[in-house]
């Protein structure tokens, strides 16, 4: 349960959330230069400098000196001295570049805003390494890896290009990011509001902490999508787990399925949990990554690629053999879409890119966030929320135990009526979801809440989708724009929900 639960972790985090988000300013979308149709994921960004500044390995301790080099990106083909704005990423766990060259939003907006573009390597991440090759060598070195110590990068990072770059001083910042990002941005705001004028927060649980919101919560949403994209999808995914367990029963179960699976080690009966875990995650993945145009952020991948995977799991009631036979199918949609995988590794579920050693040492400590599965209100099997031998792991793999109140002690949980300009949008068809999948958007001011109403996020028309998406890009311009330009007027904080 440990280490499956610290692996989910990671996953919640993987997606980037570039092209959908924002508040209400419901005026004038039609003087707005965003395309209303985009058809393809946006072309790499290459236009950017890759700067580097002399951070404190400790930003709260005064005994030390130590510093390291973290690494930032700096895009400003569009930056506008007079009128401009500076957009930053805060960024999450993994390579900078990698992030920066995944996301959309940010090089779409920027000429409308006349913003520069700074891109924020988060501290043991990427090339940001504040003990270089030991970085990871033991807890002593890690200590130092908290979300708290890299808003005080962010903050320290924002005070040296004001100080240095000619015409930012007197700039608005907006801090921007997606999941893990999104909310380190929203902390951001809230414990340096003297920092950032407001933040863009994609996707960020901030409340799947201890037992703010229902720990199946998660994984309900990721069947949902699986049970919308086909007939009899996600009955087909649940039944394969005893599938699996009946097969592997025997020697030649075993053998058999390590073949039809195209594995490429032979599977033993000691493999078969974490087999089931490598394609929990891989379903999980999948959910994540489910854009309406072509993509290869994880894996190369089609348009909407569960539909492409349901394909292959339309039906149950099949035997054995050959419903693990359609799994391959499924799987293979993910592995092996480009046909230059000879055969799957179920070590290896994402890119490199993503810092997993760090993650697995953040999700020890204070990113301490409950999943767990029941198998009815779900496709997977049942495994409970079981947090001491989650800290045993810890322990025996980090030598510390995680603090699982230690976030909404710091950040304040559910509390967080008394922060301003943070956008929080999560996007959700509200016909469907219950309340508590809504974390954040359903305790905010109604007043303060627009609620844009189409039926389209769970239709899967692609080009429905892509035309709602770009009324919502226009809508994330204006609120961005108001909070470059009008920082005096009175404060809010935003949230845009999308229902039917």
């Amino acid at each position: 349960m440990g280490r499956r639960a610290l692996r989910f972790l990671l996953l919640l985090f993987l997606a980037p959330w570039a092209t959908i988000a924002l508040r209400p300013a419901l005026r004038a979308l039609g003087s707005l230069h965003l395309p209303t149709n985009p058809t393809s994921l946006p072309p790499l960004a290459k236009n950017y400098s890759v700067l580097y500044f002399q951070q404190k390995v400790d930003h709260f301790g005064f005994n030390t000196v130590k510093t390291f080099n973290q690494r930032y990106l700096v895009a400003d083909k569009y930056w506008k001295k007079n009128g401009g704005s500076i957009l930053f990423y805060t960024g999450n766990e993994g390579d900078i570049i990698w992030f920066c060259n995944n996301t959309g939003f940010m090089w779409d907006v920027a000429e409308e805003l006349k913003a520069m573009l700074v891109f924020a390597e988060h501290r043991y991440y990427g090339e940001s390494l504040p003990f270089g090759d030991s970085s990871f060598k033991d807890s002593r070195h890690l200590n130092f890896l908290t979300s708290e110590q890299a808003l005080a990068d962010f903050a320290e990072l924002i005070k040296h290009l004001k100080r240095t770059i000619p015409g930012a001083e007197n700039q608005p910042v907006i801090a921007i990011g997606g999941s893990y990002g999104g909310m380190l941005a929203a902390w951001f705001r809230m414990k340096y509001p003297h920092m950032v004028v407001g933040a863009l927060a994609a996707s960020a649980p901030i409340w799947q902490f201890e037992d703010l919101v229902p720990c199946g919560v998660f994984m309900k949403i990721v069947t949902t999508d699986f049970r919308k994209s086909g007939p009899h999808c996600s009955e087909s995914i649940h039944r394969s787990w005893d599938a699996i367990n009946r097969l592997s029963s025997t020697g030649s179960g075993l053998q058999w399925l390590s073949e039809a699976l195209h594995l490429c080690s032979p599977l033993t009966s000691e493999d078969i949990q974490h087999l089931k875990d490598w394609i929990s995650e891989t379903w999980v993945n999948l959910a994540m990554v489910d854009y309406p145009y072509a993509s290869n952020f994880l894996q190369p991948l089609p348009a909407w690629p569960i539909k492409v995977v349901c394909q292959y799991l339309k039906n149950p009631n099949v035997s054995d053999l050959l419903l693990l036979q359609n799994i391959f199918q499924a799987l293979n949609v993910y592995y092996n879409y480009s046909g230059q995988a000879k055969c799957l590794n179920i070590s290896e579920t994402a890119t490199g890119s993503l810092g997993t050693l760090g993650w697995s040492y953040q999700a020890c400590t204070e990113v301490v966030m409950p999943f767990c599965t029941n198998g009815v209100d779900d496709m997977f099997e049942p495994h409970s929320w079981n947090l001491k031998e989650l800290s045993d792991y810890c322990f025996q793999q980090w030598g510390v135990r995680p603090r699982p109140s230690w976030i909404t002690t710091m950040y304040g949980g559910k509390n967080i009526s008394s922060h301003t300009n943070i956008v929080f949008s999560n996007i959700h068809n509200i016909k469907d979801l219950e309340p508590t999948q809504m974390p954040i958007n359903d305790r905010l001011d109604k007043e303060n809440v627009a609620r844009i109403y189409h039926g389209i996020l769970c239709s899967h028309d692609k080009d429905e989708f892509m035309s709602f998406s770009g009324t919502w890009m226009k809508l994330e311009i204006i609120i961005l724009s108001k909070l470059t330009q009008e920082q005096k007027i009175k404060h809010h904080t935003f949230s845009l929900v999308s229902g039917s």
